[in-house]
């Protein structure tokens, strides 16, 4: 998806989301919380949080749960549609830094961030463009810092389903976790760990506890590769 395709959704991007997610039962803020706490229980104790990049930021949904769990972090949300990061901005004043870029070199020194994090962006890139990207990530990533991508799970057919009727996605190509995990060492990073997320809708809410357990299995509906700057 270009420029120009984000842009026309960008104003009704949050209710076609929470149109296509309905039979979760959960509303967009669930799936953007619980990405955010997923890093904070990730890095807590191997690094101190204090740049974050919000990659594909969008909107910026993900930003007050930046604040939340990072409280002390300066978050940048960076992104190639200038129309959503201007409503990004608006919903919140002051909470984050809105930057656009230009799709292939982030604007930013080498080593200038602590985390950065991609909330299923790269399903909707041009897959070549993948390494090259995961690379500037690194790039801009301090040693010692950490990768977060989540993505959709092609193996999940709910997930496909979602996707195939979602018209922000109409372009859009699944990426399996062990291509993307590949992808992300391939790009420099080490230790780069896969786990899988999202096993039970709203109404099975009761059994959420046992997914800590289920991360191992390929059938979530969605999933994180993780890695570090060495």
């Amino acid at each position: 998806m270009d420029e120009a395709e984000f842009d026309k959704f960008a104003e009704e991007y949050r209710s076609l989301h929470a149109a296509n997610i309905r039979a979760s039962g959960e509303t967009p803020e669930y799936f953007a919380e619980y990405k955010i706490r997923d890093v904070a229980r990730l890095v807590t104790g191997t690094c101190d949080v204090l740049r974050a990049l919000d990659f594909g930021a969008g909107i910026g949904t993900s930003v007050p749960y930046f604040q939340k769990y990072f409280p002390s972090a300066e978050l940048t949300c960076v992104d190639v549609s200038d129309k959503s990061l201007a409503i990004g901005a608006a919903r919140f004043p002051g909470a984050a830094r809105f930057q656009r870029f230009d799709g292939q070199h982030l604007p930013f020194p080498d080593n200038t961030f602590d985390v950065a994090y991609a909330a299923c962006v790269f399903h909707h890139i041009d897959q070549r463009e993948h390494l090259a990207l995961l690379r500037e990530m690194h790039r801009v990533l301090a040693p010692g810092g950490w990768l977060v991508v989540f993505e959709h799970n092609p193996l999940n057919p709910l997930t496909v389903r979602a996707v195939n009727t979602c018209a922000f996605d109409e372009n859009a190509r699944l990426i399996h976790a062990t291509t993307l995990r590949a992808r992300v060492l391939a790009s420099g990073f080490r230790g780069a760990r896969l786990r899988y997320r999202i096993f039970f809708p709203h109404a099975l809410r009761h059994l959420r506890p046992l997914e800590n357990h289920m991360t191992w299995l390929p059938l979530g509906a969605q999933y994180y590769v993780a890695a570090q700057k060495g």
